[in-house]
């Protein structure tokens, strides 16, 4: 099965259960297969941007981790206290080995996650946000978790961002007082090799 054809797989699945077992089978294969065939740019750039608000001192929290690719990048930048969060033990198991993360949780981008509020001093999740995966509402938890004054950067395809409940997120949770919008981004290529048509959109949150 080429990655391209993985990925028709993965977005193919009929529900939770089955996303997991998926992603815990492609785990082993996924970094070498995403970079081959796609270029992936988005967990380079996603830390990246995340450190231009935030500092290396702080306590991030990945949400969605995957096998790693935004932890092993915000390491070599000098961060050190991450937590992995990922609904796949075999993405998380990827994760380990990359020596980033203080603490690996199994739990659900969507549903109540089990940090403390304000556990975090920034959030970043790259890729998560996307069809048949972590729905709009996962930012109300993200929002929770990370403490007043921190920030959350997230990526998006753009069109996931007008079309799935994503705006109007931002806007019900500016409304309620709960985060302010601080940067988005001009949607931008991050699957250069295999999927040149899409634009994705980083977001930058601050937590009132």
């Amino acid at each position: 099965m080429t990655e391209q054809n993985k990925v028709q797989w993965i977005y193919s699945s009929k529900d939770r259960d089955e996303l997991q077992a998926r992603y815990d089978e492609w785990a082993a294969d996924y970094d070498a297969d995403l970079d081959r065939d796609y270029g992936y740019l988005g967990p380079q750039r996603g830390a990246e941007i995340l450190d231009k608000y935030t500092s290396p001192g702080a306590r991030v929290l990945d949400a969605g981790a995957g096998t790693g690719l935004v932890g092993a990048a915000l390491k070599a930048m000098g961060y050190g206290s991450i937590v992995a969060m990922d609904l796949s033990q075999g993405m998380l198991d990827e994760a380990k080995k990359t020596g980033a993360y203080e603490g690996l949780d199994q739990m659900v981008l969507g549903e109540t996650l089990g940090y403390e509020t304000g556990a975090f001093d920034a959030t970043i999740c790259i890729g998560t946000f996307t069809l048949g995966h972590a729905p709009a509402s996962g930012l109300d938890e993200l929002a929770r978790v990370t403490k007043s004054g921190g920030h959350i950067v997230y990526s998006v395809r753009a069109d996931v961002f007008e079309e799935n409940g994503f705006r109007a997120k931002h806007d019900e949770l500016a409304a309620a007082g709960k985060i302010t919008v601080v940067e988005g981004t001009e949607p931008e290529h991050l699957l250069p090799r295999g999927e040149p048509e899409l634009r994705h959109q980083f977001w930058v949150l601050r937590v009132s």
